[in-house]
């Protein structure tokens, strides 16, 4: 498990680092935005790998990636929107649409059904995640800032 793991770290990071690049993010927040996917790819895969469900398991893996991307906006004094647009890709249920799409096509409407409903299920935990901890007050980050500027 834990090679798995580890090729599970460094795809999620390359790919999140990737989409940094195609998204112009500055160069100096290149890792940083591959750290946040990688994060949030990992918090969900851990998740699965203990039993929860999908669905379960991608709102643990946005909270963990929206709380670090809050985080690095304010250490890093940059746009949340850096990290977060990033890093939410490897969360984001492409194969749930196109296994979805699949279904109806080759007529299997209670797998498509099923799968539709799961796509959007994801996709509604995802955006609650990033709401809720972009509801959160700005001074709960504050003090990271504060740590930053006594060292």
């Amino acid at each position: 498990m834990t090679g798995r793991l580890l090729v599970q770290c460094a795809v999620s990071f390359a790919a999140v680092m990737a989409f940094a690049i195609l998204f112009h993010a500055p160069r100096r927040e290149w890792v940083p935005c591959g750290l946040t996917g990688m994060v949030g790819w990992v918090v969900y895969w851990l998740a699965v790998q203990g039993g929860i469900s999908v669905v379960a398991a991608s709102f643990c893996g946005t909270l963990g990636l929206a709380l670090l991307s809050r985080v690095l906006a304010v250490v890093r004094r940059c746009p949340v929107t850096v990290f977060l647009t990033g890093g939410i890709f490897p969360l984001v249920p492409g194969a749930g649409i196109y296994y979805t799409v699949y279904a109806f096509i080759t007529g299997d409407n209670a797998a498509a059904v099923f799968k539709g409903v799961e796509t959007l299920k994801i996709a509604g935990v995802i955006a609650l995640g990033i709401v809720l901890v972009l509801a959160l007050p700005k001074g709960v980050f504050r003090v990271f800032a504060a740590r930053e500027k006594r060292q």
